[in-house]
Protein backbone atom coordinates (compact mmCIF):
# COMPACT_ATOMS: atom_id res chain seq x y z
CA UNK A 1 0.00 0.00 0.00
CA UNK A 2 1.18 3.36 -1.16
CA UNK A 3 0.91 6.77 0.84
CA UNK A 4 -2.32 8.40 0.14
CA UNK A 5 -1.59 11.69 0.93
CA UNK A 6 2.26 12.73 0.14
CA UNK A 7 4.62 13.78 2.77
CA UNK A 8 4.68 17.59 3.72
CA UNK A 9 7.60 19.25 3.30
CA UNK A 10 8.65 20.26 6.89
CA UNK A 11 10.45 22.93 8.32
CA UNK A 12 14.27 22.06 9.31
CA UNK A 13 14.06 22.59 12.87
CA UNK A 14 10.99 20.38 13.16
CA UNK A 15 12.90 17.64 10.44
CA UNK A 16 15.78 17.85 13.16
CA UNK A 17 13.56 17.37 16.45
CA UNK A 18 11.97 14.52 15.05
CA UNK A 19 14.93 12.96 13.72
CA UNK A 20 16.74 13.16 16.80
CA UNK A 21 13.78 11.03 18.77
CA UNK A 22 13.05 8.78 16.62
CA UNK A 23 15.94 8.24 14.18
CA UNK A 24 13.68 9.49 10.88
CA UNK A 25 10.76 11.43 10.58
CA UNK A 26 7.55 9.70 11.35
CA UNK A 27 5.60 9.49 8.26
CA UNK A 28 2.20 10.40 10.31
CA UNK A 29 3.57 13.49 11.13
CA UNK A 30 5.08 14.05 7.71
CA UNK A 31 1.54 13.04 6.45
CA UNK A 32 -0.38 15.17 8.43
CA UNK A 33 1.90 18.29 8.77
CA UNK A 34 -0.17 19.64 5.47
CA UNK A 35 -3.09 20.72 8.11
CA UNK A 36 -0.61 21.74 10.62
CA UNK A 37 -3.49 22.09 12.88
CA UNK A 38 -4.32 18.56 12.93
CA UNK A 39 -0.76 17.29 13.00
CA UNK A 40 -0.07 19.48 16.17
CA UNK A 41 -3.52 18.73 17.88
CA UNK A 42 -3.21 15.27 17.60
CA UNK A 43 0.79 15.13 18.75
CA UNK A 44 -0.82 17.08 21.45
CA UNK A 45 -3.42 14.45 22.99
CA UNK A 46 -0.85 11.69 22.16
CA UNK A 47 1.78 13.53 24.26
CA UNK A 48 -1.13 14.04 26.99
CA UNK A 49 -2.43 10.49 26.96
CA UNK A 50 1.01 9.69 27.33
CA UNK A 51 1.50 11.55 30.87
CA UNK A 52 -1.97 10.43 32.15
CA UNK A 53 -0.81 7.55 35.13
CA UNK A 54 -3.38 5.90 36.63
CA UNK A 55 -2.95 2.45 34.21
CA UNK A 56 0.49 0.85 34.06
CA UNK A 57 1.96 1.77 31.10
CA UNK A 58 2.68 -1.89 29.81
CA UNK A 59 -0.89 -2.01 29.86
CA UNK A 60 -1.74 0.84 27.58
CA UNK A 61 1.21 0.18 25.63
CA UNK A 62 -0.50 -3.87 25.05
CA UNK A 63 -3.94 -2.34 24.71
CA UNK A 64 -2.67 -0.01 21.81
CA UNK A 65 -0.52 -2.77 20.35
CA UNK A 66 -4.02 -4.93 19.92
CA UNK A 67 -5.95 -1.89 18.73
CA UNK A 68 -2.97 -1.79 15.71
CA UNK A 69 -3.51 -5.47 15.53
CA UNK A 70 -7.05 -5.32 14.88
CA UNK A 71 -7.43 -2.57 12.62
CA UNK A 72 -4.58 -3.41 10.33
CA UNK A 73 -2.35 -0.38 11.59
CA UNK A 74 1.47 -1.82 10.51
CA UNK A 75 2.83 1.83 11.58
CA UNK A 76 1.70 1.64 15.16
CA UNK A 77 2.32 -1.82 16.28
CA UNK A 78 5.53 -1.51 14.32
CA UNK A 79 6.47 1.97 16.90
CA UNK A 80 4.78 0.63 19.99
CA UNK A 81 6.57 -2.68 20.30
CA UNK A 82 9.79 -0.87 19.69
CA UNK A 83 8.72 1.86 22.72
CA UNK A 84 7.57 -1.11 24.78
CA UNK A 85 11.69 -1.55 25.02
CA UNK A 86 11.96 1.62 26.14
CA UNK A 87 9.54 1.09 28.74
CA UNK A 88 11.70 -2.20 29.96
CA UNK A 89 8.63 -4.21 29.05
CA UNK A 90 9.17 -8.06 28.38
CA UNK A 91 10.44 -7.94 24.56
CA UNK A 92 9.09 -11.88 24.10
CA UNK A 93 5.69 -10.84 25.52
CA UNK A 94 5.70 -7.71 23.72
CA UNK A 95 5.93 -9.71 20.63
CA UNK A 96 2.70 -11.82 21.27
CA UNK A 97 -0.04 -8.93 21.46
CA UNK A 98 -1.14 -9.62 18.43
CA UNK A 99 -1.21 -13.34 19.04
CA UNK A 100 -2.10 -12.71 22.20
CA UNK A 101 -5.39 -15.55 22.49
CA UNK A 102 -3.23 -18.28 21.25
CA UNK A 103 -0.29 -18.07 24.03
CA UNK A 104 0.16 -17.88 27.75
CA UNK A 105 2.54 -15.48 28.50
CA UNK A 106 -0.21 -12.43 29.93
CA UNK A 107 -1.44 -12.15 33.07
CA UNK A 108 -5.23 -12.31 33.60
CA UNK A 109 -5.33 -8.64 34.21
CA UNK A 110 -3.33 -8.31 30.91
CA UNK A 111 -5.87 -10.57 28.75
CA UNK A 112 -8.49 -8.52 30.31
CA UNK A 113 -6.71 -5.46 28.31
CA UNK A 114 -6.32 -6.63 25.57
CA UNK A 115 -9.82 -8.27 25.12
CA UNK A 116 -11.40 -4.88 26.19
CA UNK A 117 -9.37 -2.81 23.51
CA UNK A 118 -10.72 -5.67 21.04
CA UNK A 119 -14.15 -4.75 22.41
CA UNK A 120 -13.67 -1.61 22.05
CA UNK A 121 -12.15 -1.04 18.40
CA UNK A 122 -14.94 -3.49 16.85
CA UNK A 123 -17.75 -2.28 15.07
CA UNK A 124 -20.36 -2.31 16.73
CA UNK A 125 -18.34 -2.49 20.00
CA UNK A 126 -18.69 -5.67 21.90
CA UNK A 127 -17.77 -4.39 25.59
CA UNK A 128 -19.64 -6.84 28.39
CA UNK A 129 -20.65 -5.62 31.57
CA UNK A 130 -18.43 -8.59 32.83
CA UNK A 131 -15.44 -7.61 30.85
CA UNK A 132 -15.91 -3.93 32.27
CA UNK A 133 -16.66 -5.47 36.26
CA UNK A 134 -13.29 -6.80 36.31
CA UNK A 135 -11.23 -4.00 34.96
CA UNK A 136 -13.51 -1.60 37.15
CA UNK A 137 -11.99 -3.86 39.85
CA UNK A 138 -8.60 -4.29 38.88
CA UNK A 139 -8.23 -0.92 37.99
CA UNK A 140 -10.36 1.67 40.05
CA UNK A 141 -12.63 4.28 38.31
CA UNK A 142 -9.63 6.47 37.33
CA UNK A 143 -7.75 3.57 35.79
CA UNK A 144 -10.83 2.47 33.65
CA UNK A 145 -11.51 5.69 32.78
CA UNK A 146 -8.34 6.69 31.25
CA UNK A 147 -8.06 2.73 29.58
CA UNK A 148 -11.23 3.77 27.94
CA UNK A 149 -9.37 7.01 26.42
CA UNK A 150 -6.23 5.64 25.96
CA UNK A 151 -8.13 2.84 23.69
CA UNK A 152 -9.76 5.57 21.77
CA UNK A 153 -6.88 7.34 21.01
CA UNK A 154 -5.20 4.66 19.56
CA UNK A 155 -8.33 3.84 17.72
CA UNK A 156 -8.46 7.46 16.05
CA UNK A 157 -4.07 7.20 15.80
CA UNK A 158 -4.51 3.34 13.91
CA UNK A 159 -7.53 3.87 11.71
CA UNK A 160 -6.24 7.55 10.74
CA UNK A 161 -2.88 5.60 9.62
CA UNK A 162 -4.71 2.78 7.86
CA UNK A 163 -7.08 5.40 6.15
CA UNK A 164 -4.02 7.23 4.50
CA UNK A 165 -2.18 4.38 3.69
CA UNK A 166 1.02 4.46 6.19
CA UNK A 167 3.23 1.54 7.28
CA UNK A 168 5.53 0.16 9.07
CA UNK A 169 8.98 2.37 9.21
CA UNK A 170 10.76 -0.37 10.90
CA UNK A 171 11.39 0.73 14.39
CA UNK A 172 10.70 -2.76 15.51
CA UNK A 173 13.34 -4.26 13.24
CA UNK A 174 15.99 -3.58 15.87
CA UNK A 175 14.44 -5.53 18.64
CA UNK A 176 16.18 -9.02 19.56
CA UNK A 177 12.38 -10.96 19.20
CA UNK A 178 10.39 -10.92 16.62
CA UNK A 179 7.07 -9.58 16.31
CA UNK A 180 4.07 -11.94 15.98
CA UNK A 181 2.08 -11.80 12.93
CA UNK A 182 -1.89 -11.79 13.96
CA UNK A 183 -3.87 -15.18 13.01
CA UNK A 184 -5.29 -14.73 9.53
CA UNK A 185 -8.93 -16.13 11.08
CA UNK A 186 -8.60 -13.66 14.10
CA UNK A 187 -11.30 -10.59 14.93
Amino acid sequence: MALRVPKAELSDELTEDLTKAYGVVPEPVAVAWHNPKVAESTLALGGSANEWDAVDESLKTFAHMAVAAQVGCNWCLDINYFQALNQSLDPAKASQVPNWRAVDVFTPLERDVLEYAEAMTSTPPTVTDELSARLLDALGEAGLVELTAFIAFANLATRNNNALGIQSQGFSETCEVPLAARPENAG
